[in-house]
């Protein structure tokens, strides 16, 4: 059994700042625990604008807390995301989120990512892997 908490991975090598300075995910669960997803608890900041494209992985989203817009960036279909909604990009859709607030989501990715990634010149993270290992 593993139990963490949020305050426990503060400061850590799980929790990750994006080089662009868009948002911060604090990577909850990883690729090293061998459960077959990650979960993360991410903040994209109020004003930004983060282009992504989940070409390697499926990813689900549940929005928490702010609000913002999310563009389909493939069809031009725009939906407004705010607390008790979730998208699911199953089609490794290319997206924009622009939050009108701080928007904290909790997201889940399979497979799941090994904590390093952030987002390429095209928004991808990489398919990194990496062994399970039983450290919590």
């Amino acid at each position: 059994m593993i139990v963490r908490s949020l305050s426990d991975i503060e400061g850590t090598e799980r929790d990750v700042h994006s080089a662009s300075g868009t948002w911060r995910s604090k990577r909850i669960i990883l690729a090293k625990e061998g459960v077959g997803f990650s979960l993360h608890e991410t903040v994209l900041y109020a004003g930004s604008e983060t282009s992504m494209w989940y070409a390697n992985h499926i990813e689900a989203v549940f929005c928490v807390e702010g609000e913002g817009e999310l563009t389909n960036d493939d069809t031009g279909e725009k939906h407004w995301i705010k607390p008790g909604t979730m998208y699911l990009l199953d089609g490794h859709e290319k997206h924009t989120v622009r939050p009108k607030t701080d928007l904290r989501v909790l997201c889940v990715f399979n497979p799941p990512v090994t904590g390093r990634e952030d987002h390429d010149e095209n928004g991808v993270y990489p398919l990194l892997t990496e062994a399970a290992t039983t450290e919590a």
